[in-house]
């Protein structure tokens, strides 16, 4: 993939020389440290490796382990934090809560990562899945295609789709504008955050080669999922998301919807179905049974907890990809 440009622009190479000689560290601060405030794990995480070792710098996030990021609900001393932050990392429309204290408490320190990242419209009204023609989506070999560029110009499909992290490309372009932002309000270690977002674009880079190597090859590229939560994953490697839901976690099958997934896994011989972590796996265990297929977990790294298969957004990613590969049938 090609990795966002990380150069410091004209403006920002101005402030550097205007404070390089005058600061010792983080310059936000009345007290000298820099406050970061995250709506949630994937900016939380992303802000912390573009920080690496930069000292007196804080990096939290507002949504807990274990809590749905989309329900977040603002303790007045979350908002305190919010109010009192040097820079809130937030991706608009995904949690209403934090949209609603940075536009009140922090319009003017905060990245909205949506201004920097494309997101994808998903299609989130089921009516005519029963249309599509999926003789062209099984048996075939990925390798070679082209799988970037699916902006859906011109289409109506609904609501935009936030997961934008489980594409690496993407979640790259998010950690560039994190270290520019960081830059310009701590010029002293501006190149330090860069140098880490480059570092962080690398990693992504290794782990988006392992992902197309990995899904090269495979026997079934349509993927049933509990939810539409990996829009931007199908999208870059190939892959047709069916999903039992639509984008919204909360939203429940009609049986009319249950009965038509059944049918398509059948249809298909579709040999996995993807429970997703974070909603347990009934709907998915229901078409399962249905079907006989087997079960199989994604998780859409919302955020971690004891029950993620691994410890960082990397770890998790690579457990993905081993489901994945196991579910389609990857050679």
């Amino acid at each position: 993939m090609t990795r966002p440009t990380l150069a410091v622009s004209g403006a920002l190479a101005t402030a550097l020389l205007l404070t390089a000689c005058g600061s010792d560290g983080a310059s936000a601060g009345d007290d000298g440290r820099l406050s970061v405030v995250t709506g949630f794990y994937p900016l939380e995480y992303a802000a912390e490796r573009v920080v690496g070792d930069v000292p007196g710098v804080t990096v939290e996030t507002l949504t807990s382990p274990g809590t749905d990021a989309h329900d977040l609900e603002l303790s007045p001393r979350q908002v305190g934090a919010v109010q009192d932050a040097d820079l809130v990392i937030f991706s608009a429309g995904m949690q209403a809560a934090v949209d609603a204290a940075v536009a009140e408490q922090a319009p003017d320190r905060s990245l909205d990562v949506t201004s920097v990242v494309a997101l994808a419209e998903t299609g989130d009204d089921h009516e005519d899945h029963g249309d599509h023609d999926h003789e062209d989506h099984d048996g075939h070999d990925h390798e070679g295609h082209d799988h970037e560029g699916h902006d859906h110009d011109g289409h109506d499909h609904g609501p935009l789709d936030p997961h934008f992290w489980l594409d690496p490309e993407r979640y790259a372009a998010a950690g560039a504008a994190i270290a520019e932002e960081l830059a310009a309000i701590d010029p002293v270690n501006a190149e330090d955050y860069l140098a880490n977002a480059e570092a962080f674009s690398q990693d992504l880079d290794e782990l988006d080669a392992e992902f197309r190597e990995g899904l090269a090859s495979c026997e079934h590229d349509t993927m049933v999922t509990t939810h539409e939560a990996f829009g931007y994953l199908a999208d870059r490697y190939g892959l047709h998301q069916v999903g039992i839901t639509g984008i919204t976690p909360e939203a429940e099958a009609s049986p009319a919807r249950m009965a038509e997934i059944t049918r398509e896994v059948e249809a298909l011989a579709v040999p996995a179905i993807y429970a997703q972590s974070t909603l347990g796996g009934d709907l998915a265990e229901v078409i399962g049974r249905e079907t006989g297929t087997q079960v199989l977990v994604l998780d859409p790294i919302e955020g971690l907890t004891d029950a993620s298969a691994g410890n960082d957004y990397f770890q998790v990613m690579r457990a993905n990809l081993e489901a994945l590969r196991q579910g389609q049938v990857c050679s």
